[in-house]
């Protein structure tokens, strides 16, 4: 048998022109996708990129694997089909806050509850690039777009809560810019057998430009990022000196600064990634009370649903024999009521 040609990223570079807008974040996701994809060792004939309509959407186009374009919204429904079709297809999903959190929000949850095996990428900037600025489920109160020229009124989404809330088994959180730990998340949700879902917090320089500056600018980083690693402190700051203590029975938390009022690194809690509490509690961590949480909040496998389709079906064949369709269709009435 002759050995697997090693792949490299020029190999997962498709011949389509990239047609975001010059500076837009969406590059720095693609580039660090295919960076990753060959350290993972897989194939492009088995990779599938599934996504709905939006700027991020266009993703598809521009890796040299198999791929879906499809209709608003409606990507975690296709991406779930292709999966329940071929088990052993790498399925990524590909979408942004406004075609994953509104039109798509419903089917989003259920491809997050019923846990099927696929990675859910969803780009959030905030803001509805591709139909020129409204503003999206994420937008903060008081947001200006042409749709809301007084200031929204919605209260925001938080992504991370909705995985959560939904029973998402695994939920991570990255930014464009950190192309380097984008790599490791999308390595760790790969690895992860069931629905991965991770946010990355993106960049739109034309319509909503700036829009993560507070959490993301070089110079105030360190003070408002907070990256949690299972089994480490949950440390942060330019020295590593302020991190989170757990209060009230481990339901809130504070922020604590190594060395002052007795305060020691044995005070801060430790981030376990299979603590669904903990993770509840990192993911809404906001400015300016506390940093922003990034890495994987929550990690907690358990079987997948095409994992389990597959086996009840094999189940079934045992039981019942193999199905044959055209005697089902001649076989007259299959069920009666009274």
């Amino acid at each position: 048998m002759d050995t697997p040609q090693k792949l490299s990223r020029k190999d997962f570079v498709s011949d389509q022109e990239v047609r975001w807008c010059p500076g837009c974040g969406d590059y720095a996701i693609l580039a660090a996708m295919q960076r990753t994809l060959p350290e993972l060792g897989v194939t492009r004939e088995n990779t599938v990129f599934v996504s709905g309509i939006g700027c991020s959407s266009r993703f598809p186009y521009y890796m040299n694997t198999y791929g879906f374009h499809t209709i608003h919204g409606r990507a975690p429904a296709v991406a779930t089909g292709v999966k329940l079709a071929n088990p052993h297809l790498d399925v990524w999903m590909v979408t942004g806050d406004g075609d994953g959190l509104s039109i798509g929000g419903n089917h989003l949850l259920h491809v997050l509850r019923r846990n099927v095996d696929m990675q859910v990428l969803m780009f959030n900037n905030r803001i509805y690039g591709l139909t020129k600025g409204q503003y999206s489920p994420t937008s903060l109160v008081g947001a200006k777009t042409p749709s809301t020229p007084l200031g929204s009124i919605d209260m925001p989404v938080n992504p991370c809560l909705f995985a959560l809330g939904a029973n998402a088994r695994f939920v991570a959180r990255g930014i464009d810019t950190n192309t380097n730990t984008l790599g490791e998340l999308f390595t760790a949700a790969y690895h992860h057998k069931g629905a991965a879902f991770v946010e990355i917090l993106q960049n739109c320089p034309v319509f909503n430009d700036g829009e993560w500056d507070a959490v993301t600018a070089r110079e105030i980083a360190s003070e408002h990022q907070l990256w949690v690693q299972h089994g480490k402190p949950l440390v942060f700051g330019k020295d590593h000196t302020k991190g989170l203590r757990l209060a009230k029975g481990g339901s809130e938390v504070e922020v604590v600064t190594i060395g002052e009022n007795g305060i020691t690194e044995a005070d801060v809690a430790i981030h376990d990634q299979r603590n669904r509490t903990l993770a509840f509690l990192l993911a809404q961590l906001a400015l300016p009370a506390f940093p922003m949480a990034f890495g994987v909040l929550y990690d907690d496998p358990m079987q997948s649903y095409d994992a389990a389709v597959v086996k009840q079906n094999a189940g079934a064949v045992e039981k019942f024999g193999q199905g044959d369709i055209d005697k089902l269709l001649r076989s007259g009435h299959t069920w009666q009521t009274t």
